[in-house]
């Protein structure tokens, strides 16, 4: 049975790298939060390579979609979690198996290594036929996995990893102690003298008494007189302990590569799984969005910003939904209204979502359509740095340069609060000029800006708004609601700069 990765079709091409770069947009669009989020507590697993490479094809994302389908049922998770629990069991005899200083110690926690290696697969196939599987990627590998657990090698591994375990257990030996001498001889069916003793004295027995059993430490560690005494056994045994040695030679590397890749693999799903399903239970929506690469309708109903839930929910703090849509002709979304309104925080989701539809994961949202993109390209304000020598507006000018020099009709571009270090004037010719550059391509944009000059330059933009409570501006509903742009950003801006607004003058005046 062909199968090679849990993450992409057979057909699809290479998976993701493990070199693969941190994307250029993901701290601007807290993508970088998501996934440390996301991947806290599964560091071994290292899957912060598998969030960096967005798929190119629909059919992939359709592929991981109906697996993260299939881990809704309990069953199946339960069963991932279980084989996820026992290949770490596994890995951690491994792990001390090379940190031990005895061979026959060594050999002995090898030899648990693979009896569970071998526990944890053929449960794992048990515990996937017996699951409605429906995704393609996981019935594919059931299928490898139910070939690989009847191969004569893996049949040969478990039977014999269980004899060695089997006949180590057999083994009863006695040892004498006298001084420094100890000698260690067969176990010819003597009595159990303590029981013995125990029953002679348990009638004189008054009240509780001093405790003098030896108590063996329980750390895995052996002192040299212990390895000793398993030297002397071993002697007593020269069929046995030979045949082991020869064991754990041979199966040194007895590890499937497949199935310590699906290990490995399966966690990028899962571990997006648990982190939705947190905040489900703070009543926060999730859905599968359609992806598609042939139409620019997109849209998301009741979509949040995925980085800004999780602290919100972690604070039991109210999160505010927001919604989008654009049809037909429409590319751009402009945004404008009071600061700290949720403007930058809207266009922040609308790159979270795409990105990571691209991933073939679910997205915040009751019902969605999103963009599969070739590339996707943010430009968040920053502050100016003395390293580089350049000014604001001279980097704003070569990143936009160069987000326009790569983009296509495929792109999806965000842009937050552009040219504010210069004359509102300046600012207004060049984010023209910027908008017919981004226009002319026909890409998907959100464009948060304070000139409301841009949202009525085309019947390609759509004009949305931050949105204030009525009888009160002074307070944000962080609601973006798509309406014509009132001429009131700048103004805002003007006036909280010079600490005019209506709350401020108030407070000055301590009324």
């Amino acid at each position: 049975m062909t199968f090679e990765s849990i993450l992409v079709p057979a057909d699809y091409g290479p998976v993701p790298e493990e070199s693969a770069a941190t994307p250029a947009f993901f701290v601007d669009l807290n993508l970088d939060q998501i996934v440390a989020k996301v991947t806290a507590g599964k560091e071994e697993y290292r899957l912060e390579p598998f969030f960096y490479c967005a798929l190119q094809d629909p059919n992939a994302v359709a592929f991981r979609q109906a697996i993260m389908r299939d881990l809704e049922d309990t069953a199946v998770l339960e069963a991932l979690r279980s084989f996820a629990e026992q290949m770490r069991s596994m890995r951690k005899c491994l792990a001390l198996a090379e940190k031990l200083h005895y061979d026959l110690q060594q050999q002995r926690w090898f030899l648990d290594a693979v009896n569970v290696y071998c526990e944890a697969v053929a449960r794992l196939l048990q515990d996937l036929s017996a699951a409605e599987l429906r995704a393609w990627g996981l019935l594919r590998f059931r299928e490898y996995l139910a070939e690989y657990v009847d191969s004569p090698p893996f049949r040969s591994l478990s039977e014999d990893a269980n004899n060695l375990i089997s006949a180590l257990a057999r083994i009863r030996y006695n040892f004498f102690i006298e001084g420094l001498r100890v000698e260690v001889f067969d176990h010819a069916g003597e009595p159990d003298y303590s029981a013995e003793v125990e029953k002679t004295f348990q009638k004189f027995k008054q009240g509780e008494v001093k405790e003098y059993t030896f108590k063996f430490p329980k750390g895995a560690e052996m002192d040299h007189v212990e390895s000793q005494i398993l030297g002397l056994i071993a002697q007593l045994h020269p069929e046995m302990f030979p045949e082991i040695q020869s064991f754990c030679a041979v199966k040194r590397d007895f590890q499937d590569n497949k199935i310590v890749t699906f290990d490995r693999e399966i966690q990028f799903y899962i571990a997006y799984f648990e982190h939705c399903a947190r905040l489900k239970k703070a009543g926060l929506k999730f859905c599968y969005p359609k992806v598609v690469d042939d139409s620019k309708e997109v849209y998301d109903y009741q979509g949040f910003d995925l980085a800004l839930a999780a602290k919100l929910v972690r604070e039991n703090a109210p999160l505010v939904s927001n919604d989008f849509h654009l049809s037909g002709p429409e590319r751009m979304i402009v945004v404008s209204g009071p600061n700290q309104g949720g403007k930058t925080t809207f266009a922040s989701m609308f790159g979270q979502l795409h990105y990571l539809a691209s991933l073939g994961l679910p997205v915040p949202g009751a019902r969605a359509q999103l963009f599969l993109f070739d590339n996707l390209f943010a430009h968040f304000e920053r502050e100016e740095s003395v390293s580089n020598l350049q000014g604001k507006l001279e980097d704003d000018l070569i990143r936009l340069h160069r987000i326009i020099e790569r983009a296509t009709s495929d792109s999806i571009v965000v842009l937050d609060e552009i040219f504010t270090s210069t004359t509102v004037r300046d600012a207004v010719a060049l984010s023209k000029n910027i908008a017919a550059r981004l226009l002319d391509l026909d890409l998907l944009c959100v464009w948060v800006t304070f000139l409301d000059e841009l949202s009525s330059i085309s019947e390609q933009t759509v004009s949305m708004m931050s949105t204030v409570v009525p009888d009160n501006p002074a307070e944000r509903t962080y609601k973006i609601a798509r309406r014509p742009a009132d001429g009131l950003a700048y103004a805002m801006a003007i006036a909280e700069k010079h600490r005019v607004t209506y709350s401020m003058i108030k407070e000055r005046i301590g009324v």
